[in-house]
């Protein structure tokens, strides 16, 4: 079976093609038009050039005679030949071949056109920066980023990055933050995401840094049993978020707490597939709204575990048949819903991967399932990898390369950046992973970055 990205790429190839026989048609029929009149006019000064000479050799007029008279052989005048040559020319009727319509892109079909010119613009370390998704302080060196100035615009001169997200400590007051904001994307070359973790509850940086609004935990709000309520936080933070600057949410949750003493409790909206699966949508739909990305987290879903992957590694014991019948319940409802980023967790399952690696290196889990079963087509970013679960026991190198290879799209906070970069760029020069790779996740990532672009 193809894969989807081939498909797409084949669709691509067709619609070049479809646009390029419908121009030579119209070419071709242009050309047809032009001889035929051509030939039409060279006809008719022929058999004008060949009336007049037979007019001269078959009956001379005399002097006497009147120039527009007829002779007794039947012959015209010149001004009646021209006459009878008309009168015949508009009898003629040229029935052109019809023109084939132009067939007008979908609104799909130019966002991938302007997707694609603006990768193939790309240098190559340019588009392996774009999959990265690091803090300020990781390209700029400083301890602690609080403005963007001439170090930003260096740092992202040299690594463009394809996104950054903030903490608390980089939140000093609302004016402060939407300065460093925008000076950011100005300083970038390229879109950049800039994010947040602002869940609600106790997991909201700009929440506790009192600059956006405070609203109930995920926990509380399904408890209550209204989704609207998860609508009407996703909106205000979604709103604050906007006028601020962010375009990208690490929320919502969609981890179901079904176990006792779950990782999730207060995270999670709950224990119910379909109830939460409400919550979730709401919520996210709350955010993009507000035109605020949401990126749907734990994939498969982590609230079977009990042990948290920032302090080391963490499994859970669900079978296969109960991921698919409750945790990917949710997210199959999220991608039905239109989710366009979704964060793959660092807990191992092997009920359903089959080894006791993270999930973010399962290409079954995240290509085969999440990928392929499911049809999910939007951005997949791995959970931060400078987490306890990942950096204890995998090199930032190695582990952005497992990613990659797994079918992550993007690769947030490296423990070590620098090193992590380089390492796919000797991937692809050792050719373990090709460039048209990289352009497949690139172009996930730009078809969220452009869509704005285009009008529906």
């Amino acid at each position: 079976m193809e894969s989807r990205n081939e498909l797409q790429r084949e669709k691509r190839e067709e619609r070049k093609k479809r646009r390029i026989r419908n121009q030579i048609m119209v070419y071709v029929v242009m050309v047809f038009l032009i001889l035929a009149v051509a030939a039409g006019i060279v006809f008719g000064v022929n058999y004008l050039l060949k009336e007049r000479t037979d007019t001269g050799q078959n009956g001379q007029q005399t002097a006497q005679d009147p120039p527009s008279e007829v002779s007794s052989e039947g012959n015209q005048s010149k001004e009646e030949l021209i006459n009878d040559l008309l009168a015949d020319e508009k009898e003629i009727t040229i029935t052109p071949e019809p023109t084939p319509e132009a067939v007008e892109p979908t609104p799909e079909e130019r966002l991938d056109e302007i997707v694609d010119a603006g990768i193939e613009a790309m240098s190559l370390e340019d588009k392996v920066a774009g999959l990265f998704f690091v803090t300020p302080e990781a390209i700029t060196d400083v301890e602690t980023a609080v403005k963007a100035g001439e170090g930003t615009r260096d740092a992202l001169a040299q690594y463009a990055v394809g996104g950054l997200v903030y903490f608390k400590k980089n939140m000093q007051s609302e004016e402060q933050l939407k300065e460093m904001l925008s000076n950011t994307k100005q300083y970038a070359n390229y879109p950049v995401f800039l994010a947040v973790d602002e869940e609600g509850g106790t997991a909201a940086r700009l929440g506790s840094a009192g600059i956006g609004p405070k609203v109930e935990s995920a926990g509380n709000i399904g408890a209550v049993g209204d989704p609207q309520n998860a609508y009407n936080a996703g909106a205000a933070i979604g709103a604050a978020m906007a006028e601020i600057g962010f375009n990208v949410n690490f929320a919502p949750v969609a981890d179901l707490a079904n176990v006792e003493g779950s990782v999730m409790e207060g995270r999670s909206y709950g224990a119910d597939p379909g109830s939460v699966s409400d919550f979730v949508v709401s919520m996210m739909k709350g955010l993009e709204e507000q035109n605020v990305t949401a990126c749907l987290k734990h994939f498969p879903g982590i609230g079977s575990s009990v042990q948290d992957t920032h302090d080391g590694m963490a499994s859970s014991e669900r079978t296969e048949e109960q991921f698919r019948a409750e945790e990917l319940a949710v997210f199959r409802a999220g991608i039905e819903a239109g989710a366009h980023m979704i964060m793959v967790g660092h807990m191992a399952a092997p009920g359903i991967t089959g080894d006791n690696e993270p999930c973010i290196f399962s290409r079954h889990l995240i290509t085969d399932i999440l990928r392929e079963e499911m049809g999910y087509e939007g951005v997949i970013i791995t959970d931060a990898l400078n987490m306890s679960a990942i950096s204890q026991y995998y090199g930032a190198d190695e582990a952005a390369i497992m990613a990659i290879l797994a079918g992550c799209d993007m690769l947030l906070m490296p423990e070590d950046f620098e090193k992590a970069y380089q390492g796919v760029l000797q991937a692809i020069a050792d050719g373990n992973i090709s460039e048209e790779r990289i352009n497949d996740s690139l172009r996930r990532i730009y078809r969220i970055k452009y869509a704005d672009m285009i009008v529906e």
